[in-house]
């Protein structure tokens, strides 16, 4: 198959590498690159399959200025809320194609890895399901496809877990412990299940490879840029420093406020994203870890 990658970063290029396994690839990005499969943005919109690893803040606005709708099949596979509208993935692609063209990809997997062709397992969901087995064929033999029609839990959950990831380094970052750091990840499940459901989510996406799978991994590893993210913060360090020592994008950052504006929208109890917030915004880690200790909530 002929499949252009939209978005040349990190995440891009391991797709890129991967899915050139099996088919001919091309990639585009915002600013062109010295790569002999680099090609316009023009020329990768012509190819039938198209996979999305942009930085999902940006993706609007490059959707109004670039997009043509040439009937193409899409695989988003960047992982957030727009902040701005507040808006799922699934959502802001809505407005330029159809949904039975809309394919979403999710699970734990860190690009550097996935470069180095190491075995990893990934979900792709979908309302149309023929078209997810379809993406799910184009990846080699190293990574293990599942597919789902849970559109919008494996949206919320490769979005949520990125936030969860930056209070799981500013528990690292402060030393507390693998106690600590398993008890916040365990109720940041069950945060994230919680704000899922007002979505009408599926309750077994949040146990699977794009939920518990997605969440393990980057709220325990420095390959994580979200979590790098929270051990800066306990640190001290404000985070507009931070993001310019990171370097990279941390799509965490700007989710958390987004998440942060729906739950107060439609009333649903977000107490780590809330801090995570506070915390973004200058509160002190320790006086978040306090608030949050106190604070009254059922077991569930």
């Amino acid at each position: 198959m002929k499949i252009a990658v939209i978005g040349a970063g990190k995440w891009g290029s391991a797709l890129y590498d991967a899915l050139s396994v099996k088919n001919e690839c091309v990639i585009t990005s915002f600013h062109e690159k010295d790569l002999s499969y680099f090609v316009s943005t023009k020329e990768a919109l012509g190819y039938e399959y198209l996979v999305f690893a942009l930085y999902a803040q940006g993706i609007h606005e490059w959707l109004v200025n670039n997009f043509k709708d040439l009937n193409q099949k899409i695989l988003v596979a960047s992982k957030g809320i727009d902040c701005k509208s507040l808006k799922f993935m699934d959502e802001v692609f809505g407005e330029f194609i159809s949904s039975d063209r809309l394919c979403f990809l999710s699970g734990p997997s860190f690009a550097s890895e996935v470069l180095e062709k190491k075995p990893c397992a990934l979900v792709i969901s979908g309302k149309n399901q023929e078209l997810c087995n379809q993406f799910a064929s184009f990846f080699p033999n190293y990574i293990k496809t599942y597919t789902s029609s849970d559109v919008k839990g494996v949206e919320i959950c490769g979005a949520y877990k990125n936030v969860l990831a930056i209070a799981s380094g500013v528990c690292d970052g402060l030393n507390l412990g693998n106690n600590a750091r398993a008890s916040l990840v365990s109720r940041g499940l069950v945060e994230m299940h919680r704000f899922g459901q007002f979505f009408s989510a599926k309750e077994e996406t949040f146990l699977g490879l794009s939920g518990a799978g997605d969440l393990f991994l980057t709220a325990s590893s420095n390959l994580s840029r979200n979590y790098r993210v929270g051990l800066s913060l306990a640190s001290g360090k404000n985070i507009k420093d931070i993001l310019m020592e990171l370097g990279e994008v941390a799509e965490g950052v700007q989710t958390a406020y987004a998440i942060h504006a729906l739950s107060k929208q439609f009333q649903i109890y977000t107490p780590i994203v809330n801090e995570v917030v506070l915390m973004l915004e200058g509160k002190n880690a320790w006086e978040s870890l306090k608030d949050l200790m106190s604070s009254k909530e059922e077991i569930s």
